[in-house]
């Protein structure tokens, strides 16, 4: 619902419009004194402004150019009862987006001129959003897979999307939170409103609550204008708060009211401004965990945790890999004006990127193939042209097995599988020098020894220890 401020010495003039606008849906406030109106934007964010150009005390002209500096996001609309075209082409020059002259020719005039002004502004908005999005490093367009875990994960943002409930996306860092956010909210009927992220954990405290709430003017030392916030921005859309869990305590409380009033207070202001926004969090820590140690509010917690959502980490969809890295060759051939380059990854770095446990998932995949591409021959992607600790990666038994519960797991066969494959990996990394694989792996050299012949696949025969 778009704010309205009226400005007119006339308070009839200012009552019919106030009756007509409210009608069309407006939230509109009017001032009979340009002093009183001026005080009312200092306290206040108006989207738009209209402005009588002849008023004792203070010039119309005066009045738009205070707004000006005090609310530059506000549109004024002038309105005059002279047909001045000198005083038109003045306040146009002064900033104002168009004016009306008194009396009106029909009320349609005037519903037109302010429709196409906060039209205007609305697309505004949503460029800057825009901006915003594209300075961040966000490439992948769509979610991509299709293994068991993500197809799960396709049906449920299909069946939450149309719910307004709140959603709590949990999962390793980069595994596709943020994406997995838009996801939600462009399958949404929401889809044409707003989609807003902010980093929770990005900024000093002060500076996000007033990055999320807002403030007026003189709130603060640099406050020297008013300013919306991300809630009011969002209005209607979603709000994607990511890395909640480093929300610091006093603005959690702040959080909590929000979604429990459904309305925001701007920073320095007293007055409620009543929002419509669907919050969609995400954390790759323990929450349930964060409450027990102090560092999270429980009862917020509750609030954002309606819809759970855990994704799953690249490890636990290993078969989406070629499709994944298919797609990041393709993209980083374009972007480098490799034209010639094979994007069909082949078995055997299908096989490499297979076995490495990704602890950084899906962003660490796509790091990978950007610099393999950008550093390699430019005709097609070779194993040569990854890095060390994915050729060769020490630690990957450090990383949990997991299983299904109904199924059990041969924990025999699992735990000598994943001997078998340290030694594997230490003899490749010391070019099958048996006597510093042994170091590596901290064993004594009878006892690698003694592992070598249980394992006797790892070598085709048994070579002398160099």
């Amino acid at each position: 619902m778009a704010s309205i401020l009226i400005m007119d010495d006339e308070k009839s003039m200012c009552e019919f419009l106030s009756i007509m606008l409210k009608k069309d849906g407006y939230s509109v406030s009017y001032a009979t004194n340009p002093k009183e109106g001026l005080t009312l934007v200092q306290n206040g964010i108006f989207d738009l402004a209209l402005i009588d150009i002849r008023m004792p005390v203070m010039d119309g002209l005066i009045v738009l150019k205070e707004i000006r500096k005090i609310s530059p996001e506000t549109i004024v609309i002038m309105m005059t009862a002279y047909a001045s075209t000198k005083a038109a082409v003045q306040a146009i020059k002064e900033g104002a987006y168009d004016y009306l002259t008194k009396p009106f020719k029909n009320n349609d005039e005037v519903r037109l001129i302010i429709g196409n002004a906060l039209e205007k502004k609305r697309l505004k908005e949503e460029n800057v959003i825009l901006k915003r999005e594209l300075s961040t490093k966000y490439r992948l367009g769509n979610i991509l897979g299709k293994s068991s875990q993500i197809k799960e994960v396709f049906s449920f943002i299909q069946k939450i999307a149309n719910s307004r409930s709140t959603v709590l996306i949990t999962g390793e860092s980069g595994t596709g939170k943020e994406l997995v956010a838009r996801a939600i909210h462009f399958q949404s009927n929401q889809r044409d409103e707003p989609f807003v992220s902010v980093n929770c954990g990005g900024m000093p405290e002060g500076l996000l609550e007033s990055e999320l709430f807002g403030h007026v003017k003189g709130a603060f030392t640099g406050a020297i204008i008013n300013k919306k916030g991300l809630f009011e921005v969002a209005h209607n859309g979603t709000l994607f708060l990511d890395e909640i869990a480093s929300t610091p305590l006093p603005l959690q409380v702040k959080l909590l009211r929000v979604l429990q009033d459904h309305e925001i207070r701007r920073v320095g202001s007293t007055e409620a401004v009543k929002v419509n926004v669907r919050i969609i969090a995400a954390t790759n820590k323990d929450l349930a965990e964060a409450v027990k140690e102090g560092t999270f509010r429980e009862d917020l917690f509750y609030r954002l945790n309606v819809i759970p959502l855990r994704l799953p980490p690249l490890r636990e969809r290993i078969g989406d890999i070629p499709i994944l890295a298919r797609h990041f060759l393709e993209v980083n051939a374009v972007k480098n004006g490799f034209s010639e380059m094979d994007t069909n990854p082949s078995f055997e770095i299908i096989r490499i990127l297979s076995k490495y446990h990704w602890p950084g998932n899906v962003r660490e995949l796509e790091n990978v193939i950007e610099r393999a591409v950008a550093l390699g021959n430019q005709k097609s992607l070779r194993p040569e042209d990854l890095p060390d600790n994915i050729l060769y990666p020490i630690h990957p038994a450090y990383q949990p097995l997991h299983f299904d519960p109904k199924v059990g797991i041969d924990l025999e066969k699992a735990v000598n599988e994943m001997e078998k494959d340290l030694i594997s990996q230490a003899l490749k990394k010391t070019q099958g020098n048996k006597s510093k694989a042994a170091k590596l792996l901290k064993l004594s050299f009878r006892s690698f020894r003694y592992r070598i012949q249980k394992y006797n696949d790892l070598l085709d025969n048994d070579n002398s220890v160099k």
